[in-house]
């Protein structure tokens, strides 16, 4: 190639914003090896409550259950749709953990929950659809459905609504393009669930205009509130058998680096998304898959339990922390570990906000501009995600520093 010569992108580039997580995160990490911050020198570390990852890595006995795989040689490629033994074991947990009924040969293993949204929104999706999404939402949900060349449609969603859409609200904005709707419950950024009922209606309502729903529950694990903490597969005999629920190991089971996720698909559409898996990315890692066989012994189970206590204690925490600073979370997360909070008593701008206590208290936030343009100038994302001792530390530090604001 010549020096200088230009490469021309895809026009679908220009459809896709920045990821703005990735930008902060960026920022801060420059913020971070800044004298300000270097202990050495009098500073103080970056507190990073910006990223949506537990600070638990993957449970003892999956560490143990990959070392064996390796060891034994189980690296070979695997079926497209994952081990049989991992799709059997995904269900069973299905069933002892939501008392729901889920055919193994429904559920499709994938390499992260990315790659399941990637093949769904390929397989269902084409230029000239529309797929509705409640504003807020997490960014790459909908950046995967203009990436199919389809549009996404965001419909603001409010407090009172728990952030959620609403049945009325899906079919008021169903046009002739309307293809279908893509949730999330537990809900990126808000933490956030939909009440089973309003579930209910909302596939209800998508089933009767011929459309599909796609519900991501990467979260629905750590459920703090029984109210909510149910799948959309189980809205009843047969009710969910058309839901398309989009999961992971990342969240519940700490393995977010493995790469390795799961959906459980309406079985006729099996066949289509093993075809573009094969062609994709032929399979998802084959010693992640062995490894993520451990996540379902008891031994395994309890830790995750125990540490779905443990972020909701840190909820507990943050919630009426946050409150105290002024910075109100107008809906309690019900799940996941995050807080979406309010800054518009303090900036104008969330951007602004995150960015003033990058620099000033060396706690790194994600402001609002990723999930959607409804209310990102006043709402601002807190990830839980880290230890109590570096919840209370940025809260004392945000402390001093909105004080001096005034």
């Amino acid at each position: 190639m010549n020096e200088g010569a230009v490469i021309r992108t895809a026009g679908r580039l220009d459809r896709i914003e920045p990821f703005y997580v990735m930008e902060c995160a960026k920022a801060a990490d420059a913020i971070a090896r800044s004298p300000a911050c270097n202990p050495a020198r009098g500073g103080t570390p970056m507190i990073y409550l910006n990223i949506g990852e537990p600070d638990f890595g993957a449970a003892p006995a999956v560490q143990r259950a990959a070392i064996a795989a390796i060891t034994a040689g189980h690296t070979q490629y695997t079926h497209a749709v994952g081990l049989p033994a991992l799709r059997e074991r995904i269900a069973g947990w299905y069933a002892s953990r939501f008392g729901v009924a889920v055919d193994p040969a429904r559920i499709v293993v994938t390499a992260g929950a990315s790659a399941a949204l990637q093949l769904v929104t390929q397989a269902l999706f084409e230029p000239g659809d529309e797929v509705l999404m409640p504003d807020p939402c997490y960014p790459c949900n909908r950046h995967f459905v203009t990436a199919a060349g389809a549009t996404p449609r965001l419909l603001p969603a409010t407090a009172e609504g728990r952030f959620q859409l609403d049945a009325a609200a899906v079919a008021a904005a169903w046009g002739p393009s309307t293809r279908g709707v893509l949730l999330a419950s537990p809900s990126n950024p808000t933490g956030t669930s939909m009440d089973p009922a309003q579930m209910a209606a909302i596939v209800q309502a998508v089933r009767a205009r011929g459309g599909v729903t796609i519900v991501d529950e990467i979260y629905l694990g750590l459920s703090f509130d029984e109210t909510y903490g149910h799948s959309a597969l189980a809205l009843g005999a047969g009710h969910g058998d058309d839901v398309i629920s989009i999961n992971s190991f990342s969240k519940y089971f700490g393995m977010t680096g493995w790469r390795l996720g799961w959906m459980v698909l309406p079985p006729a559409l099996v066949a289509p998304v093993e075809k573009l898996a094969q062609n994709l990315y032929i399979c998802a890692s084959s010693v992640a898959q062995h490894a993520a066989l451990a996540c379902f012994e008891a031994e395994s189970l309890d830790e995750y339990e125990r540490r779905r206590a443990e972020f909701r204690r840190r909820r507990d925490f943050i919630v009426p922390a946050l409150e105290s600073l002024g910075l109100p979370v107008p809906v309690a997360p019900d799940g996941a570990f995050y807080a979406w909070f309010d800054s518009s008593h303090h900036s104008a701008s969330s951007w602004d906000f995150c960015f003033d206590q990058m620099h000033r208290a060396h706690v790194a936030l994600t402001p609002g501009r990723d999930f959607g343009p409804a209310q990102a100038e006043r709402f601002v994302r807190l990830s839980f995600a880290s230890s109590m001792a570096q919840l209370d530390a940025a809260c004392g530090r945000l402390a001093k520093t909105l004080q001096a604001m005034g």
